[in-house]
């Protein structure tokens, strides 16, 4: 027997109205962020000791620049909506948690857009 109400089971709504999207979110953003941290990381390693203008000169390829810009937008929304379940789940006072909500969510668009938009820079 369930206490959901069939609209709700139709449309994939739980009780706060929200449904799976925030829970997909996350868990599509992990599944793109695994490859890409993995090339994140060997890339590092692999110009460990580089100069500043081979590092400029990698970043500027067009391949290795979207691949950063999927690994900072994939990582700022998923860093996004990690944060804000900590903050949904543990802080209890209404007004704070709207407040540290938006908060979070206005720091993951700067930090977001400000890696993407460095990225651009070095790259264009």
């Amino acid at each position: 027997m369930s206490l959901r109400h069939p609209l709700a089971r139709v449309k994939g709504l739980g009780a706060s109205g929200e449904g799976s999207h925030h829970w997909w979110g996350q868990r599509l953003s992990a599944v793109a962020l695994a490859p890409l941290s993995i090339w994140f990381v060997f890339a590092v390693i692999d110009h460990i000791g580089d100069s500043h203008d081979e590092v400029i000169a990698w970043v500027s390829s067009p391949g290795v620049a979207v691949m950063l810009i999927l690994f900072v937008g994939f990582m700022s929304y998923h860093a996004l909506l990690g944060v804000q379940v900590v903050i949904e789940d543990y802080v209890h006072a209404e007004s704070l948690k709207l407040v540290l909500v938006i908060l979070v969510k206005g720091l993951a668009l700067l930090a977001g857009l400000g890696g993407i938009f460095a990225i651009l820079r070095v790259a264009l």
